[in-house]
């Protein structure tokens, strides 16, 4: 292998993708030199039609004979990453051709043109986001998303080794700002490639990216410059409105601010958003309320799974005040009748997730009431999936599983189609040790699957799967969808 030739197709695919110039290719080949510990560079033919992904792979390769690199994918990482940071832009020239696009051709120019330099630099990197199981699921409540993630690579056992003797509290979590550049180590991804994009929320510094693991369409991240805990209240509305001021294309929502309920890093004040439509955004209104003093807003009770309440109004700040109004009213609120409790002794269990968006020239609040109380039949929360559940979801209900999009464990891609294989060959997977934990779910379905081909059982099991989730935000929603449940939400509309 010429390795002269993988470094040119390097220096060539960074000029191919405007990342450099013309006149940065010397300095850029001197930098990958540098990086692959390497003294010198024969000008040659650059290796033609191959991908960034192949490109990289055999600059790692060569680097793992020679002994500049461990052949494990954490090593990997970390060095193609640095690998790429010789042909990536410094952050001031990234944000200012943001500013340039926003200010030129408008907020949907800017975002698309930053979301594709996030995929160029391989910051996201999308060979792996392919890899990724996708499908639909229709439901009463509209077509689930339904995702088996694969594109987060597991971490082998010298580099977990490893890992625990590389503390570190700086950055002190993945989200904070000093990660811009940060090369990573063993316990924390390379960020050498990570740009940002600076944004003035509601008067503070935060800062706009996208996920590196991109679960929909141009899925970002939106955080505060300052590491500061995960707190829901109206200034949260209101920087989440803040926001959809800058890019009115996106939505933009947070996690809960409890745990149990927040899925996420509460230590760190942060949104998720994207140009995208879930199910709940689709779903619509079941029944219509008043509020008093606030005759002007639009609220109803949403056909969802989980309990949600939806209001909109032409005004933005008119949906923070109502928003804070009903908070507030759900932070204290207890309806023993309904196994709803406010406190248990000091501990609080109420509290919402919050989705904004805007159609047209309206806005809209989602306001999905949340409680994390456990007991001893239910451990894990009681609104929460539940332990029949858990052989598919076990995980908490984030932000974006409660608008409809599934992130299911790696483990079950290959459960799924070996659960197929044993359908299909007519064997008994309670015979197996990882499939037995399917079996009750598997025999409401299997006799149906007599004769069927392979594909024919795997597209069942995953239109199966799919009804699996929707029952899991049936668990997570705090009142129920029958008639109990339906009353029990109107007192809480009444109380207000």
């Amino acid at each position: 292998m010429n390795i002269n030739a993988y470094i040119k197709a390097l220096v060539n695919y960074g000029c191919e993708k405007q990342l450099i110039g013309a006149d940065d290719r010397i300095y850029a080949t001197n930098r990958i030199l540098n990086v692959l510990k390497l003294d010198s560079f024969e000008d040659c033919e650059a290796i033609s039609d191959v991908s960034l992904e192949e490109i990289l792979k055999a600059l790692l390769d060569d680097a793992v004979s020679r002994g500049v690199c461990e052949d494990s994918v954490v090593y990997r990482d970390l060095l193609d990453t640095e690998i790429m940071n010789c042909i990536v832009p410094r952050p001031s020239e990234v944000i200012r051709k943001f500013r340039e696009d926003y200010a030129m051709y408008g907020p949907r120019a800017a975002s698309d043109n930053f979301y594709a330099f996030s995929c160029d630099t391989d910051y996201i990197r999308r060979y792996r986001i392919a890899k990724d199981m996708r499908w639909k699921t229709h439901t009463e409540y509209g077509d689930m998303d339904i995702t088996i993630n694969l594109s987060k690579p597991e971490k082998d056992p010298k580099a977990i080794a490893a890992a625990r003797n590389a503390s570190s509290g700086y950055p002190k979590c993945q989200l904070c700002i000093e990660n811009v550049g940060y090369a990573g180590r063993v316990n924390h991804p390379a960020r050498a490639t990570h740009r940002v994009i600076p944004m003035e929320i509601c008067g503070g510094e935060w800062a706009f990216q996208y996920s590196p693991y991109v679960y929909y369409n141009e899925h970002c991240i939106v955080f505060n410059q300052q590491h500061t805990p995960m707190v829901i209240d109206k200034s949260a509305f209101e920087k989440l409105f803040s926001f959809i001021g800058i890019l009115p294309h996106y939505f933009v929502g947070s996690n809960a601010d409890l745990p149990i309920v927040g899925g996420s890093i509460l230590a760190h004040e942060h949104f998720q958003g994207g140009n995208y439509e879930f199910a709940m955004a689709k779903a619509p209104v079941e029944k219509e309320y008043v509020i008093k003093g606030f005759e002007d807003v639009k609220v109803g009770r949403v056909k969802w799974p989980m309990s949600v309440i939806r209001i909109s109004c032409a005004d933005p700040a008119r949906l923070c005040e109502l928003g804070d109004i009903i908070l507030r009213k759900w932070r204290g609120y207890t309806d023993e009748s309904a196994f709803i409790y406010a406190f248990t002794d000091d501990t609080p269990h109420n509290t919402i997730t919050p989705i904004a968006r805007k159609r047209g020239e309206m806005y809209e609040l989602d306001l999905v009431l949340r409680n994390n109380i456990t007991t001893e039949e239910h451990p894990l929360g009681v609104y929460h999936p539940h332990a029949e559940l858990h052989h598919i979801k076990k995980e908490n209900i984030g932000l974006i599983e409660v608008m409809g999009l599934a992130v299911l464990p790696s483990r079950l891609k290959g459960e799924l189609e070996q659960l197929a294989e044993f359908i299909c060959e007519g064997r008994d997977y309670r015979s197996d040790e990882v499939l037995a934990k399917h079996a009750a779910w598997a025999d409401t379905f299997a006799p149906d699957l007599s004769g069927a081909s392979f594909d024919e059982v795997l597209e069942r099991i995953k239109e199966e799967t799919g009804k699996v989730f929707a029952k899991v935000l049936e668990h997570a929603g705090v009142y129920k969808r029958n008639e109990e449940g339906y009353a029990a939400f109107d007192r809480f509309i009444e109380s207000l």
